[in-house]
């Protein structure tokens, strides 16, 4: 980390001001930091003032605005993570960490792009994070520590759920919760469906999906019990729930969403390599 008064909050430029750059920043502002403490840089004067106006943060160009800073949060698309790390290297800070949430390039890029003893940490959100309910994984460089992980876990704290991995786990991660909202929004789509198929009126049955879908997972977290135990509550012997499980084993669901996960993890890993 760089040199600062221990107390003080430290000075984080975000580079991007797309959805996920704008949602690392209000989840900065959330968490606590002051508005000074945050400088936005993107290449689209409008959206950087856009975010600039909304949350009080600053704006500058990516020059500037990491000359300064002690996190450097690369929000950023994939493709043109090269070209903007060879535009940072000379003026990054000595011990300034580097943060990004490009999906798929590894850590490697950022380590032999930056000055040697750089410090970078992986993200890989979800879009929930807009809404304060995503699930982000973190994992460390080689030259990151504890406390630089503490303090991503700190930054993310207003986006939801947030849990250290290793870098070797990101794919994984990439297909379960990156792309796994996708995955509910289909199941919800399909029940919803299934009710208007069975005669309600469209918006009665979205709302039902919505709530039943949203209430499942709700009851996961809090009781902390199996999701098979669960289902056993509700599925009793000859009755609706047996009979709706059985359909879904018999159109082989479960499988269609193991194999849903591993078909992401596998592109995850080639869009890596590329």
């Amino acid at each position: 980390m760089t040199t600062q008064d221990p107390g003080a909050t430290p000075l984080v430029a975000v580079l991007g001001g797309g959805v996920m750059g704008g949602t690392l920043v209000a989840a900065l502002r959330q968490g606590g930091w002051d508005a000074e403490r945050v400088v936005v840089a993107d290449q689209d004067a409008g959206r950087a003032a856009a975010l600039a106006q909304e949350h009080g943060v600053r704006v500058a160009d990516n020059r500037d605005a990491v000359a300064s800073a002690d996190v450097v949060l690369l929000a950023v698309k994939p493709d043109v993570v090269p070209a903007v790390l060879a535009d940072i290297a000379p003026v990054l800070r000595a011990g300034a960490l580097v943060v990004s949430v490009a999906a798929g390039v590894p850590l490697r890029v950022y380590e032999d792009a930056l000055p040697a003893g750089t410090p970078v940490v992986r993200v890989m959100p979800n879009t929930p994070a807009l809404i304060g309910k995503g699930a982000s994984g973190i994992a460390p460089g080689a030259a990151a520590d504890d406390a630089h992980l503490a303090l991503v876990e700190r930054m993310l704290a207003a986006t939801g759920l947030v849990e250290r991995v290793a870098e070797k786990h990101l794919d994984a991660v990439t297909a379960l919760s990156g792309s796994g909202p996708a995955y509910a929004f289909y199941v919800i789509d399909a029940l919803a469906e299934a009710g208007v198929l069975l005669g309600l009126p469209r918006d009665l049955a979205s709302r039902l999906a919505v709530a039943t879908v949203e209430g499942a997972a709700a009851m996961v977290a809090q009781s902390g019990e199996h999701p098979v135990v669960l289902r056993e509550r509700v599925s009793s012997p000859g009755g609706t729930t047996v009979a709706g499980v059985a359909a879904l084993d018999a159109h082989a669901v479960r499988a269609g969403l193991v194999a849903a996960v591993r078909a992401a993890a596998d592109r995850s890993r080639e869009l890596g390599a590329g």
